[in-house]
C-alpha cells in the first residue's frame, strides 16, 4: 500500500494512504470521474433497448432476433470483466478503464454502420467486451482511493450514476431514431458517450492507494482466488442473485416497448421510452437500501432487505399485467425501485463475503449478473412471442421465485451482520443496467 498524504485529512507521509477524505477535491474528482465513466458505460451498453422496434422493421426481423443486440453486448462485457479486473490488478486502475473507455467509444461509433444482424452482433460483443473495463475495476480504484469510513456510501453514489447513463441512452436514442433512424440514434449516444470519456479523463484524480500484483507475491494466483469465491455457497447464491434477477429485469424493459406500441396502448416509440423514467426509482433505491441494511443488522440485515426487494420486484411485475397505462407505469416504477436494492444488496455483500480475491468476488457477480442479462433477456423473448406479456411475466416471476427461495435457505441472517459502514452500501457493486 502507498504511502502519502490523504487529502483533506492532513495525515503523514510515513503513514499508509488512507484515501480522500469526504468533501476534499480528490474525493469529489473520484466521484465525478467514475460516474462520468459509468454514464458513458451503461448509456451505450443499453442505447438500443428502447429502439428494438424500429431496428426490428429496418432490418426485418424478429423481436427476439432485435433483443440479442441487447444480450450481444452484455454477453461481451460477461466474458471480459474477469480478464479485465485481471489487467489491472497488474497494470493499474486509471490506465485500464482508460483503454476501455476509449475502446468503447470508438466501436460504438462503428455500430451504427452495421450493414446486417450478424455484423451488427460481432460489433455489440466486441463493443460490450471493451466497456467491462469500467465495472470490473470502477469499485476497486474507488475503494482504493476513497477514505474506508467513506466508500460505502461513495460506492453507492456511483451506483446511482450508472442508473442515470443507462437511462440517458434510453431516452436520447428512441426519440432520435423516430426523428431520422437507430442509426443516428446510436451514433448520437456514442458522441455523447465520448463527451464523457473526456469528463472521466479529466477529472478521475492518479491512483495513490494501487499496489500490482507480481508474479512472485505471496497467496493464490487468480484461478485460486476465482475458485475460493466459487467454492463458497453463499457467494454463489449471491451470483445467482444477479443472474435470475438481472435476466428478468432485462427481460421485462427488452420487450416493454413491443407490448406498448401495440394494442391497446398503441403509443409511439419516442412515447415509450419514456418510461424508461422508471430508472429513477432504482438511483434512490440502490442507495437507500444499503442504508436500512444497516439499520436491520440485528434483524438479519442484508438478507431482510434482499427478500423484501425480491418481494417489492414482484408486485410491481402484478401490476404491469393490466391494460391500463397508469398501472402498467406505476407497476414499473416499483420493480424497477425492487430490483436495484437487490441488486445493490447482493453485489456488495459478496465481496464483503470473500476471504481472498474481493476484486474477482466483484468480477465473478459481474459475469453472472451479465450472464444473466444475456441469456434470459433473450429467452423472455420466446415466452413473450409464444403467450404475449402473461408468458413474459410468468418466466420472470419464477426467476424471482427461485432466486428468493435459494437466498432464503443458503444466506443466514448472521452473514449480513458487520459495521455501518460495511453493511450500509455496494461497495462492490459493478453497476446499475
Amino acid at each position: 500500500m502507498r504511502k502519502g498524504t490523504e487529502t483533506g485529512a492532513g495525515s503523514s507521509r510515513d503513514q499508509p494512504w488512507a484515501g480522500h477524505a469526504k468533501g476534499s477535491r480528490g474525493y469529489r474528482g473520484v466521484l465525478i470521474g467514475l460516474a462520468a465513466a459509468g454514464m458513458a458505460t451503461f448509456a451505450q451498453l443499453y442505447s438500443v433497448q428502447g429502439i428494438l422496434p424500429g431496428m426490428a422493421r429496418d432490418l426485418d426481423i424478429t423481436a427476439s432476433s432485435a433483443a440479442l443486440t441487447v444480450s450481444a453486448a452484455t454477453l461481451g462485457l460477461a466474458a471480459a470483466v474477469i480478464p479485465w479486473s485481471a489487467a489491472a490488478d497488474r497494470f493499474g486502475r486509471l490506465p485500464v478503464m482508460r483503454l476501455a473507455i476509449i475502446a468503447a467509444v470508438v466501436l460504438g461509433l462503428v455500430v451504427p454502420f452495421s450493414p446486417d444482424l450478424p455484423v451488427l452482433l460481432v460489433l455489440r460483443f466486441a463493443e460490450g467486451a471493451a466497456m467491462g473495463g469500467i465495472p470490473a475495476v470502477a469499485l476497486a480504484y474507488l475503494n482504493e482511493e476513497v477514505s474506508r469510513v467513506h466508500a460505502a456510501v461513495a460506492a453507492g453514489s456511483y451506483v446511482s450514476g450508472t442508473t442515470i447513463g443507462g437511462l440517458a441512452g434510453r431516452l436520447v436514442a428512441a426519440p432520435v431514431a423516430d426523428a431520422a433512424d437507430w442509426r443516428v440514434g446510436v451514433g448520437v449516444v456514442s458522441l455523447l458517450a465520448a463527451g464523457a470519456g473526456i469528463v472521466f479523463m479529466l477529472t478521475a484524480p492518479k491512483q495513490q492507494g494501487f499496489a500490482p500484483l507480481r508474479r512472485s507475491d505471496p497467496g493464490p494466483g487468480l484461478g485460486g482466488r476465482l475458485l475460493a469465491n466459487l467454492r463458497n455457497p453463499r457467494q454463489l447464491t449471491l451470483y445467482l442473485q444477479g443472474f435470475l434477477l438481472m435476466g428478468g429485469f432485462v427481460a421485462v424493459y427488452n420487450y416493454l416497448g413491443f407490448r406498448l406500441g401495440a394494442a391497446p396502448f398503441s403509443l409511439p416509440q419516442s412515447v415509450a421510452s419514456f418510461l424508461f423514467l422508471a430508472y429513477l426509482a432504482g438511483t434512490w433505491s440502490s442507495r437507500s437500501a444499503g442504508v436500512l441494511a444497516g439499520r436491520l443488522s440485528s434483524r438479519g440485515g442484508r438478507k431482510t432487505v434482499l427478500l423484501g426487494s425480491i418481494a417489492v420486484m414482484a408486485a410491481g411485475l402484478a401490476f404491469t399485467l393490466t391494460a391500463w397505462l397508469p398501472a402498467v407505469i406505476a407497476g414499473l416504477v416499483v420493480f424497477t425501485g425492487g430490483f436495484f436494492a437487490a441488486h445493490s444488496i447482493a453485489s456488495g455483500w459478496a465481496p464483503f463475503l470473500a476471504t481472498a480475491g474481493r476484486a474477482q468476488s466483484s468480477s465473478l457477480y459481474n459475469l453472472f449478473y451479465y450472464a444473466g442479462s444475456s441469456l434470459l433477456g433473450w429467452v423472455g423473448g420466446i415466452f413473450f412471442q409464444t403467450w404475449g406479456w402473461a408468458g413474459l411475466s410468468g418466466f420472470v416471476g419464477a426467476l424471482m421465485a427461485l432466486a428468493a427461495g435459494t437466498a432464503a435457505v443458503v444466506l443466514t441472517p448472521e452473514s449480513g451482520t458487520g459495521s455501518t459502514a460495511d453493511s450500509a452500501g455496494s461497495a462492490g457493486s459493478p453497476g446499475g443496467p
